[in-house]
């Protein structure tokens, strides 16, 4: 057998490389330990101040449960929007290279990064009554502003990003010499999407699909400035939480947990699915 220069390293290395001990892990471990205490203590702290039976009588709370729902409703269309119509945009970004990209890429970074303070105000003056674009929707009798509408386009603004993001990444690591000899052989680029680019940038999409939920589930600044804090209109589980933690700090502590269990289980399983096809 021919002497190939990985196995003349080998050779060479193998007998000089010294056994890794366990000291330098335990050091490791001992420096990680102050940031793993940080960030587990808190979510410790929420999950034992609870009482189970405290937070099965408050899931019963009307307001409890409208928060809940209103929340599964609105993420649920926030998510099918950002798929719908980040797609194609990501799908843009990936493929063209044109003169402005650099500008739109920007452009989508920036809801990520801007504090939901500025996003709230930001779709106020662009879709309130007397807004850019709400003035017009206004005179036709649409009102937008302070309904279940903005609570979506609150959340949309702040977490489609996410989504867009993580399919540019999907669609870029995708060989086009692949999407091209599907072309060749007679496939439309539609039939092209969906058998060759969707099925090879899935775990991408998925994953960004979760991060888009996610941060639409726990937005909370946007939606206060944009949407209002209506019990049963545009009471989400974040703002019953606020409310709660004026009022009744067992709802917003009862919330709160529903928050953590439910976002902490999702990504644990996305996690895993997505570490079982890679």
């Amino acid at each position: 057998m021919a002497e190939t220069p990985l196995t003349r390293y080998r050779a060479v290395a193998s007998p000089t490389v010294p056994r890794s001990s366990g000291r330098p892990a335990a050091l490791l471990l001992l420096a990680s330990l102050p940031m793993l205490v940080f960030l587990a203590a808190p979510l410790a702290a929420l999950i034992l101040r609870s009482a189970p039976a405290q937070l099965l009588a408050n899931v019963a709370n009307p307001e409890v449960a409208q928060a809940i729902g209103l929340s599964v409703s609105t993420t649920a269309l926030t998510v099918a929007l950002a798929v719908i119509f980040g797609t194609p945009l990501a799908y843009l970004l990936a493929h063209r290279r044109f003169r402005g990209r650099t500008a739109l890429d920007t452009l989508i970074d920036l809801p990520m990064v801007l504090p939901p303070s500025v996003a709230g105000i930001a779709l106020l003056v662009a879709f309130g009554r007397r807004g850019l674009l709400g003035q017009y929707f206004s005179a036709a009798g649409l009102d937008i502003a302070f309904t279940q509408t903005a609570v979506v386009l609150a959340q949309t603004f702040v977490a489609a990003p996410f989504y867009i993001k993580a399919a540019i990444a999907g669609f870029a690591s995708i060989d086009q010499e692949l999407e091209q000899a599907a072309a060749l052989d007679g496939a439309s680029p539609a039939q092209v999407f969906r058998f060759v680019t969707a099925p090879l940038a899935w775990t991408s999409l998925l994953g960004g699909a979760v991060m888009t939920w996610a941060r639409a589930l726990g937005e909370f600044g946007a939606t206060i400035i944009f949407a209002g804090n209506f019990p049963g209109r545009t009471q989400t589980m974040p703002l019953a939480i606020y409310i709660g933690f004026e009022l009744d700090l067992n709802v917003a502590l009862t919330l709160a947990v529903i928050l953590l269990a439910v976002s902490f289980g999702v990504l644990l399983v996305v996690k895993g699915v997505l570490r079982g096809c890679v």
